[in-house]
């Protein structure tokens, strides 16, 4: 017989006490105790068992790739981040800020889902008249999957697992993880000890009966994911909705895949029928321009093996009072403060004095050193208040001594760029010629200073 037991566990020395303490007694650490279940076996249980057959070692040579069979979920953007599909057993994680489409999607991929099998929905944040009313408006009562997907609304996990073992469903969805509830626990849900032992239960469902689990996950003011950190180790994927509440472009992200690559994005858009497929996403970062604009530039970044392009929009403007300001949505604020030293060492561009704003359209958020010279070329057409011609588009990194450097998968984004009608790239000089794309001409530039006299032409033009 196995008794359980609650117990405190410190995080940081890993001692356990009968009761919650502010201080841990044993290494002085603060707001480290959480509640665990020990588990402790009776004598007979500790009994030798004989080791179960094994292969013994193998060579890596000869080691045989395992078949995994995906499961399409309907959405093609969603099978895309996952990495073709949902992997049966495996558990996943789908994070995002409130209101951002987590639950419409995971309610959507459910209905998709429910081609290959039966869904168990189970729902601890909503009612099922609730969920009902938002499948109403998915267009989902008239359709083959009203019938497959069952709706529980149960916050206790013990319940929640066994009517799953019953079912035997092909995935089970659970909304949310954060009001999931042990009945061992003392805790209220959303705690650090009730999160990581309804996290660890679902694992053992996923592992053990082959079913897959879809867990939606809270996220904190900071934008990580609420909770203990061994949540995110212990499940497969874990999956990030972004975007701007208030417009319509939803992007999916995967920053761990146990199953696929985690460099994947996947783009929707969120209407009054639900989150749908974006026909050409290369495309749905741009914004139309009646004329050239100061301070707009297109640049291209590379998610995984695709190409976007994205507009780059800047602000210059004289600081009023107190020290400048330095604002950047999508971008990393320290490379843009980066860039705004070489702009003033390296091209006369002297940005001290004055308040900078820079912005990518569309909501995208990306990191990709590849957008360096879109960004520097639309601060220096705002400050001098000269548009870059339509149909420009410039990709390079840019380094600390004003030099242009080359960024992965050049070709690729030259090629999205000729596809959409783009007829003159800024690229840096490669270790050969650059690539020839018909329909787009290339023309090479060594330093931000000849790359803004290209494009903004002479500084005192």
């Amino acid at each position: 017989m196995t008794r359980t037991q609650s117990r405190y566990v410190c995080q940081a020395c890993g001692d356990s006490f009968l009761r919650w303490e502010g201080q841990c007694r044993s290494c002085s650490a603060w707001n480290t105790l959480v509640e665990t279940l020990v588990r402790e076996a009776s004598p007979a249980a500790h009994r030798r068992v004989a080791p179960a057959a094994s292969t013994g070692p193998v060579p890596l040579a000869d080691l045989t790739e395992a078949d995994v069979e995906r499961i399409p979920v309907g959405i093609g953007e969603l099978d895309r981040v996952l990495g073709g599909g949902l992997v049966p057993g495996s558990l996943v994680l789908v994070g995002g800020e409130p209101g951002i489409g987590k639950s419409t999607l995971l309610l959507q991929a459910a209905a998709g889902l429910s081609a290959a099998g039966p869904i168990l929905y189970a729902t601890g944040e909503e009612s099922s008249a609730q969920v009902r009313l938002r499948a109403a408006r998915l267009g989902l009562l008239g359709s083959p999957a009203a019938a497959a997907v069952t709706v529980f609304a149960e916050s206790s996990v013990a319940r929640i697992l066994e009517t799953a073992r019953a079912a035997r469903p092909v995935a089970l969805v659970v909304d949310s993880i954060q009001t999931a509830t042990v009945d061992e626990l003392e805790g209220p849900a959303g705690s650090v000890g009730q999160v990581r032992e309804s996290a660890l239960r679902y694992m053992e469902l996923a592992k053990g009966d082959g079913i897959a689990v879809l867990l939606v996950g809270h996220v904190t003011k900071e934008g990580s994911l609420a909770g203990p950190k061994t949540l995110e180790h212990l499940v497969d994927a874990v999956l990030s909705v972004e975007g701007d509440r208030s417009g319509g472009l939803r992007l999916v992200r995967a920053t761990k895949n146990r199953f696929g690559s985690t460099e994947e994005v996947g783009v929707l858009e969120m209407g009054e029928a639900g989150l749908r497929e974006v026909p050409d996403p290369a495309r749905a970062f741009l914004v139309e321009h009646d004329a050239d604009a100061p301070g707009s530039v297109v640049g291209a970044t590379l998610e995984g093996s695709r190409a976007l392009l994205v507009e780059v929009q800047a602000l210059v403007a004289p600081t009023g009072y107190g020290t400048p300001r330095r604002t950047a949505i999508g971008l990393d604020p320290g490379r843009l403060a980066l860039l705004v030293a070489v702009l003033a060492r390296r091209a006369g561009i002297g940005l001290g004095s004055h308040d900078v704003y820079a912005n990518l359209a569309g909501g995208l958020a990306a990191d990709d050193p590849g957008l360096d010279l879109a960004v520097a070329i639309a601060l220096a057409s705002t400050f001098r208040d000269r548009p870059v011609a339509a149909g420009t588009v410039a990709i390079a990194e840019i380094g600390l001594l004003g030099e242009l450097r080359s960024v992965a998968g050049l070709e690729r984004r030259l090629r999205e760029a000729a596809r959409l009608g783009f007829t003159r790239a800024l690229v840096p000089p490669g270790r050969g010629d650059p690539p020839a794309i018909p329909g787009i001409a290339v023309v090479t530039v060594r330093t931000v200073r000849e790359a803004l006299e290209v494009a903004l032409g002479p500084a005192g033009g």
